[in-house]
């Protein structure tokens, strides 16, 4: 096959964007936050490698026990732990959630910054988190938020290449490839197609409405 050029691979890229817009015309965050960035800094660190309903299973638990940062700052780990025990890496995220609050309170008085670099400095929170809440509690889009989904997508839709095996990487080029006023609903939008239809093991390839715009339909 050809090799494709940029310019095709950027008109590929605002399709499925055009498409994405007509079939996830409302895509909304997964995770409950009731308003709260704080809460949503939580929730996203509590979701790495665990489901999004695992997460909103626990928290509302976590939120009646412990209802502000400080309250979350002085709370016991252990008590913590004992709370999100359902979910993945309970122990670890037990500990971050904690010192991310005790970080908010301290540095922050008790406000969840609106900066990307300043958010990455809280414990448990890394560039993808950073810019969901950004996206989500402020409307501030400063990149695209890559989790394994928009990481899987990406690549089957070959917007980015094999050396862009990072989440970093990946989110790079797809910053590349799409106009920022493009970027903001990427993530709630990818993560629906992503356990809808492109699924990791078995993707629905034959009922998939970007078909004819992705190299590895019918391939994987």
């Amino acid at each position: 096959m050809p090799r494709e050029t940029m310019t095709a691979k950027r008109e590929r890229t605002l399709e499925v964007a055009r498409r994405m817009n007509e079939h996830y015309p409302a895509a909304e965050c997964a995770l409950h936050y009731w308003g709260d960035p704080f809460r949503l800094t939580i929730a996203v660190l509590l979701s790495a490698q665990t489901t999004d309903k695992g997460v909103n299973k626990v928290t509302p638990k976590l939120w009646e026990r412990y209802p502000t940062p400080a309250d979350l700052a002085s709370a016991d780990v252990r008590d913590v732990e004992d709370i999100i025990r359902t979910i993945g890496f309970f122990h670890t995220k037990a500990a971050n959630v904690i010192k991310c609050a005790q970080m908010v309170v301290t540095d922050y008085g008790g406000e969840i910054p609106r900066d990307i670099d300043e958010l990455q400095k809280l414990p448990g929170v890394g560039r993808k988190t950073a810019n969901v809440v950004l996206n989500e509690a402020f409307g501030i889009v400063e990149g695209i938020a890559v989790d394994t989904h928009v990481f899987r997508i990406a690549h089957r839709l070959k917007f980015a290449g094999p050396s862009a095996d990072t989440p970093a990487k990946t989110e790079t080029a797809l910053l590349k490839l799409y106009p920022r006023e493009y970027w903001g609903p990427i993530n709630h939008q990818w993560v629906l197609f992503g356990r809808e239809t492109c699924i990791a093991r078995s993707p629905k390839c034959g009922e998939c409405f970007i078909c004819d715009l992705c190299p590895s339909c019918g391939k994987v």
